[in-house]
């Protein structure tokens, strides 16, 4: 995945996703979190995919997502 720099330091997409869904403290649709982070919205849906596939985030809500606890 591409990698960003904020605040100096490397993050991939899926990292920042998390950190993003972390940092709003409720559910998130990939939409949100786009416009939080300044992701594109691609790249939010492609880490959705990975996370959804490694179980890290959860849907509580229809179409929202967030971080597994």
């Amino acid at each position: 995945m591409i990698q960003y720099n904020q605040g100096g330091i490397k993050m991939d997409v899926k990292d920042q996703v998390l950190e993003t869904m972390k940092k709003a403290g409720k559910p998130l649709s990939a939409g949100e979190v786009s416009e939080l982070s300044g992701l594109d919205r691609k790249e939010v849906d492609k880490a959705f995919k990975a996370l959804k596939t490694e179980q890290k985030i959860e849907s509580p809500i229809r179409c929202k997502w967030q971080p597994k606890a």
